[in-house]
């Protein structure tokens, strides 16, 4: 198992967390941590995993950081 922690910021901290720890097997995708997390994928705005801009597809390492943002709306 490794362990990454998670980032969740504005509307996708309801009903959530805001910062946790958690586990994943080997080979787990920001996209895997996504459909756990129940965040449809059309609502993100931005993804970085140690603070670097990353797409669903990237692989997890241990003690990695992955922030998950909501689009923002309004004008």
């Amino acid at each position: 198992m490794i362990q990454v922690t998670v980032k969740l910021f504005a509307s996708f901290r309801i009903d959530r967390f805001d910062r946790e720890i958690r586990e994943y097997p080997p080979a787990t995708t920001v996209a895997d941590v996504v459909r756990e997390l129940k965040i449809p994928e059309t609502e993100i705005g931005i993804l970085l995993l140690n603070s670097v801009h990353v797409d669903l597809q990237r692989q997890l390492a241990d003690n990695d950081v992955l922030a998950i943002f909501p689009l923002v709306g309004g004008g």
